[in-house]
């Protein structure tokens, strides 16, 4: 009789566990109705966005201007081989690129993120002066000044790149 009331506790006890697992699992990743925009850019945080703005007025405004224009000719290559600056508004590509994208190329460099090792840019790279959370209150408030309709569009490749990395390669 102990041995069968202590079976069932422990199988109560597992069942009680996978339901918690299964409703974090829901919770962490299900979004029924699309309320939550994809990628970790964060619109929804005015401290963050308040910092990303001034961290982007003291580190990128310089190159990328300070209303996010970029430099002029941002497409063709200078006579050191190098391009100019590319806008961050709407007429530039930033959001072209999931948010993943878009750390790795602040943190890391384009060479490294783009896996293209002879690249030369004249973009520094930001991963031993500005933490993961720097660069995506940055991105955070670059996002921000886009249209509605750039920032859907830009919900959309990430919800594509999170759907593409959920498959693999």
């Amino acid at each position: 009789m102990i041995l069968r009331s202590r079976s069932l506790r422990l199988a109560a006890a597992s069942l009680a566990l996978a339901g918690i697992a299964a409703a974090f699992f829901w919770w962490r990743y299900a979004d029924p109705i699309g309320s939550n925009p994809p990628g970790v850019l964060r619109l929804d945080d005015p401290v963050m966005l308040h910092q990303g703005e001034q961290l982007y007025q003291s580190q990128c405004a310089s190159c990328h201007g300070a209303n996010l224009e970029g430099q002029a000719n941002w497409r063709e290559r200078g006579s050191d081989g190098r391009l100019p600056a590319p806008p961050h508004d709407e007429s530039g590509h930033t959001w072209h690129h999931p948010d993943e994208v878009l750390i790795r190329i602040t943190r890391d460099g384009v060479a490294k993120a783009a896996g293209l090792p002879d690249y030369v840019s004249s973009m520094p790279t930001f991963g031993d002066s500005l933490s993961d959370a720097d660069i995506v209150a940055v991105l955070s408030w670059i996002k921000s000044r886009w249209s509605s309709a750039i920032r859907t569009h830009h919900d959309d490749i990430n919800r594509q790149a999170n759907e593409q990395s959920r498959r693999g390669p």
